[in-house]
């Protein structure tokens, strides 16, 4: 692909995928499974984080204990996935992969969502073509995604960090981008706050348009 030429590495849900309304649905049906209160959009953008039990510490004042976590992971993932089939992509999202690609650049898609549901998901959206490669995780669901992108960066023959961009929609993915050399740019339409997102350090975006437009700002 070249050491030169500019890539981008997409997060999928929350970032492509429009899901946040899915994520508060399934989160609060969740809860109401084990006794915990709803939640509102703006109170789970201002705490979730990565890896998830932490986004639970914050609620519940103390870490779940593996059995409750294995609980809480479950139910979230049965109504998520029973919702996600209604979500689309984000506005554009579609037109600016098809763009970027016209203008030579390669792009990629990492994601924390499980391989085997993401990979059809892409191609039901009909916008796999622009993708050089799809990884969605294939270990533990806690984690974040640093040693997800290690892996992805790796299967990315000849691609220079310095040549990469990472856009996501969380702070994990300015840590996964700095890991491996990387930037990243984050986008304000999913699971944080803006000043969640400023904290992680990287520049904060309204809109996938400007999330590229900075992209390849930063590699000029």
């Amino acid at each position: 692909m070249g050491k030169h030429r500019t890539h981008l590495v997409w997060d999928w849900n929350g970032t492509l995928l429009d899901d946040i309304g899915a994520v508060i649905e399934a989160t609060n049906a969740a809860f109401e499974e084990i006794g915990l209160p709803p939640i509102t959009l703006e109170r789970y953008r201002e705490l979730y984080c990565v890896p998830v039990p932490l986004f639970y510490e914050r609620l519940l004042g103390r870490l779940p204990s593996e059995d409750e976590w294995a609980v809480m992971d479950g139910a979230f993932h049965r109504h998520y996935w029973a919702r996600a089939d209604a979500c689309g992509l984000t506005a554009g999202a579609a037109e600016l992969l098809a763009a970027a690609s016209e203008l030579g650049r390669t792009q990629s898609l990492l994601s924390l969502a499980p391989h085997e549901r993401l990979v059809p998901l892409v191609r039901r959206y009909g916008i796999e073509e622009w993708f050089v490669r799809v990884d969605g995780r294939t270990g533990h669901s806690a984690s974040g995604k640093a040693e997800h992108m290690v892996r992805h960066l790796e299967a990315l023959d000849g691609v220079a960090p310095e040549r990469i961009v990472v856009i996501g929609d969380a702070a994990d993915d300015a840590v996964a981008a700095a890991h491996v050399g990387a930037r990243a740019v984050l986008y304000t339409g999913g699971s944080h706050s803006r000043a969640s997102l400023r904290a992680a350090g990287a520049p904060v975006v309204d809109t996938l348009a400007e999330a590229v437009a900075v992209a390849e700002d930063m590699l000029a």
